[in-house]
This record gives structure tokens, sequence and C-alpha cells, in this order.
């Protein structure tokens, strides 16, 4: 299948999936989150592919956030059934169970911020940066990243970056312990890739029941 802001590449156990709108600094709009969810669709059943890259377009961004000329034209029931779609999309990628990387190449704000939080792992580029900014226009993050966000560094971390809207540089991520590596921008998809097929090369029912059991964590009791 073709997309119209997505590159997806199979060298197989290995997928990669490049978000590709340099030019917006690859914002999110509502066809770009529909594509994602038929990527992911195809991936998860495509029984060739055990580990999914997810990557952004240029060496500026991962993903910059909302494309925001299109969501300032959005009326309120049109905005809220954005976010909801947005939601069950990301959803949809933290549920895979095919471990996803998110390879973290620049800006990752908003949305994007959002959208690496959803991926199991995330490593960046030393030019990276991470942010929730969407108080500085009057509304909240609305893909999840509230609770992500304080899942994986915890509350009153989240909660700062959160109500101030200040970004996270890369090495700042790495000690909060947001990403698991940080690498020069031109090393960054050699080790990814590394780490990529380092877990595609193990047995794949023990890969998913391991995923699984990590990611219930989230969802056990205090």
């Amino acid at each position: 299948m073709n997309y119209e802001n997505f590159l997806l590449e199979i060298k197989a156990p290995v997928a990669t999936v490049t978000v590709n709108r340099p030019d917006k600094l690859n914002a999110l709009n509502e066809q770009t989150i529909k594509e994602l969810d038929v990527v992911f669709d195809d991936l998860n059943s495509n029984d060739s592919v055990s580990v999914i890259i997810l990557t952004g377009s240029g060496e500026k961004a991962f993903v910059a956030g909302a494309d925001i000329k299109e969501l300032n034209a959005l009326d309120m029931i049109s905005a809220k059934e954005f976010a909801e779609f947005g939601q069950s999309v990301f959803s949809k990628i933290e549920k895979s169970e095919k471990p996803v990387i998110a390879a973290v190449n620049g800006f990752a704000l908003g949305g994007g911020c959002e959208l690496a939080l959803a991926c199991h792992i995330r490593v960046a580029s030393d030019n990276a940066k991470f942010g929730q900014p969407e108080v500085n226009l009057g509304i909240i993050p609305g893909y999840g990243g509230t609770q992500r966000l304080a899942r994986q560094i915890n509350s009153g971390r989240a909660a700062e970056y959160i109500l101030t809207g200040d970004m996270i540089d890369a090495s700042e991520a790495l000690r909060l312990g947001l990403v698991n590596h940080v690498y020069q921008q031109s090393e960054l998809m050699e080790n990814v890739n590394k780490l990529a097929g380092k877990i595609a090369s193990k047995g794949q029912q023990a890969i998913r029941n391991a995923l699984k059991a990590v990611k219930a964590v989230d969802n056990m009791p205090l």
C-alpha cells in the first residue's frame, strides 16, 4: 500500500515506519493519524515483522506536534473526535504485541511527545527535544500524554513539564529515564537498528509474553 505521509521499509524481521512530512516538521494531521492506524494494523498482522521502528523524516523533527493550521480549523465536536481517534491509534501502538522503538531524531513536542511515549522503547539523537507545550495554546495534551509522561518520569516532574510547557533536552531526557539511549544524530538509526535486530533475534513468543508482562505493570493497583 502507498501512503501519503509515511515511508514504510520492511527488512524482515524489522520494519521502519517514517513520518514523512518534513516541510511541516512531521506534524500530525488527520490524514497522518489515519495512515498511522492503517500502518500498524498492517504491521501487527504481518508475520514477517517482529520489531517496529518509528521515526521522522529529516534531521529536525521526530514529530513536532499537531498540525496547528488544521487544528485551528476544527470546531469543538471535530476537535473532540480528532483527539479520541488519536487516543485510539496511540493505544493501538502501545498495545502492539511487537516491540515498537521510537527513534527520536529531533523535536518530539505535543502529539509527537505523546507518540514517542506510546512506544515501548525510546532512543534519541543528541539534538532531540521533548515537551508538552499545549498549555501555551490554552489546551491540554489530548493523546494520553498526561498519564504516560507521569508513568514514565513520575507525576511531580510530569506536572511541572505539562504545566509550564518547558522542553526537555536529550541529556535531561536520559537522566529522567524518558529515553533509553542518546546518540549523535548521524549514529542514531545505526544504533536503533542494532537494538531492533538484537530484540528480533530472540524467541518471538517470549518477546510477546515479556512485553505483555512489562505493560501490565502500568495497570496494576498500588
